[in-house]
């Protein structure tokens, strides 16, 4: 006779897929951001910009900061190899083609799949 108080384990186990999952780019941001995020304070407020990203697994955003400082005039603000966050700055029209580099990069050779850069 089956004893209905018997429990059933379920062991689940995630894994870490191959995606950007989030891209964005705040356009002119605030001084204050730079500050409290203690990114580059000699920047041009008027004309700068903060791209932020995160990726799985994490380690990729030791990639994707050698494809940023590499495709334009970028201030690699934090990378995150254990998080996979990636923060950079600099003009708009620099971080803005750092990002798509980057995600182009990752879509087209590495078959992440990617999230659409979003801007504000």
């Amino acid at each position: 006779m089956a004893n209905n108080t018997d429990q059933i384990r379920i062991v689940q186990e995630t894994v870490a897929g191959k995606e950007i999952t989030f891209a964005h780019i705040m356009g002119g941001p605030a001084p204050v951001i730079y500050q409290k995020l203690g990114l580059n304070p000699q920047i041009d407020y008027r004309s700068s910009a903060i791209g932020i990203m995160n990726m799985t697994p994490p380690e990729s955003a030791v990639i994707a900061s050698d494809i940023a400082v590499k495709s334009g005039d970028v201030y690699l603000g934090f990378a995150d190899r254990f998080t996979g966050t990636l923060i950079i700055t600099g003009e708009l029209s620099d971080v803005e083609s750092a990002m798509t580099e980057i995600v182009n990069y990752f879509r087209d050779e590495l078959e992440y799949v990617v999230c659409k850069i979003t801007k504000r």
